[in-house]
């Protein structure tokens, strides 16, 4: 019993270790990942191709308005589709619209990618959106390797190939940019919250874009770069609270004066 008793103790232990390919895997993970890199100009001269096969310059979809700029690659099996899938359903209900008011900019980081299937992927998510007159507005580039790397690397973007699968991994995530390129905001995951993402555009415009209550909420919430979501201020809604506080009390004032004023001028003149 004794020398079968050791060998299953070494084939438990053998199991119990992770293999080279495991710990090879495992340290690549580790590089994997998003890294903030806000208020950071991304460079505007990389070129692309769309997906109609023209070369074109990132920087022709800056200048109107924000972008949402989105890293995926095509052929991914599951986790792109999903950030895609979470970044139409946010802008879905929006009253703001892609090529109106801001741009969505999906770039492939799998230099092997070409135009057809950024095309495809296209016609999908327009479908999807529903609303095929704001086509202008969604762009789907592929392109070198070099832009590639300038650009993720700009915006803190890790990633890494697996070989043996032929995928990369990646994090999941979307960036706001304002219409000069710098990035504004990031959100991680695959689900993004309408409210945020509408407030993250607003605030990326310079207030260019929404509407005045959109303004008045922005003072009330502040971004957690931690979490990648608004979360409530009190500290500037009593600042805001003040502001109407002393509006308030001034128009008090000013209408008691005026109320004073005119009655002293129906007043009939004393005679001596």
């Amino acid at each position: 019993m004794r020398p079968a008793a050791f060998l299953t103790i070494l084939v438990l232990l053998q199991a119990s270790r992770p293999s080279s390919a495991q710990e090879s895997l495992s340290g690549q993970l580790r590089t994997v990942g998003i890294e903030q890199r806000l208020n950071t100009q991304i460079p505007l001269d990389l070129l692309f191709h769309d997906e109609s096969g023209q070369a074109v310059r990132l920087g022709a979809y800056f200048g109107s308005g924000p972008v949402i700029l989105v890293l995926a690659y095509y052929r991914c099996p599951m986790l792109c589709t999903q950030v895609l899938n979470g970044l139409v359903d946010a802008i879905g209900p929006l009253t703001v619209e892609p090529g109106e008011h801001f741009q969505v900019v999906v770039v492939s980081f799998d230099a092997r990618e070409r135009p057809e299937l950024a095309a495809a992927k296209k016609a999908a998510y327009l479908g999807r959106y529903g609303r095929p007159y704001t086509g202008g507005g969604w762009h789907f580039l592929t392109g070198p390797e070099d832009s590639i790397t300038r650009l993720t690397s700009a915006v803190g973007f890790r990633y890494t190939y697996d070989p043996d699968k032929d995928q990369y991994a990646h994090a999941s995530g979307i960036m706001i940019l304002t219409p000069q390129g710098r990035l504004s905001r990031y959100f991680y995951g695959i689900s993004f919250p309408s409210n945020d993402v509408r407030l993250s555009l607003v605030e990326a415009s310079a207030g260019k874009i929404g509407s005045p209550v959109d303004q008045i909420v922005l003072l009330c919430y502040h971004f957690d770069p931690r979490t990648g979501k608004y979360t409530f201020a009190i500290m500037s809604l009593v600042r805001l609270g003040g502001i109407l506080t002393l509006l308030i009390l001034g128009g008090f004032v000013a209408r008691s004066w005026w109320n004073d004023w005119r009655r002293k001028r129906q007043l009939p003149p004393t005679r001596e």
